[in-house]
């Protein structure tokens, strides 16, 4: 599972019949700051993912990725890659809280 800030949204009117009223959206994965520890950065990659669970513009989220992806009720037999499968509300490294919902 990763962390990804969602970006922004993805609309395909033609698509394999298995899709169709699946949101999709664009998620760049975070992962920690190599010079700051406290703090989250980007990745610098953008990918699609199918949400499931109602996730907005400018969300955290948790993602999976792979066969993994293919796991949850919803996407069983889906041909996708990447699905989110959770909002993050904290992110806690060490005595740091790195990313808080609210905040």
């Amino acid at each position: 599972m990763f962390i990804a800030q969602v970006t922004g949204s993805l609309v395909a009117t033609q698509k394999v019949g298995a899709m169709k009223g699946f949101k999709m959206l664009v998620v760049e994965p975070y992962r920690l700051d190599p010079q700051n520890r406290n703090q989250l950065a980007p990745s610098g990659r953008s990918l699609v993912a199918v949400d499931t669970i109602g996730a907005g513009e400018g969300e955290f989220v948790l993602i999976t990725q792979g066969s993994s992806a293919r796991l949850t009720p919803e996407t069983k037999n889906l041909p996708i890659d990447t699905v989110i499968v959770g909002i993050i509300d904290s992110v806690n490294v060490g005595n740091a809280t790195v990313y808080q919902k609210d905040q």
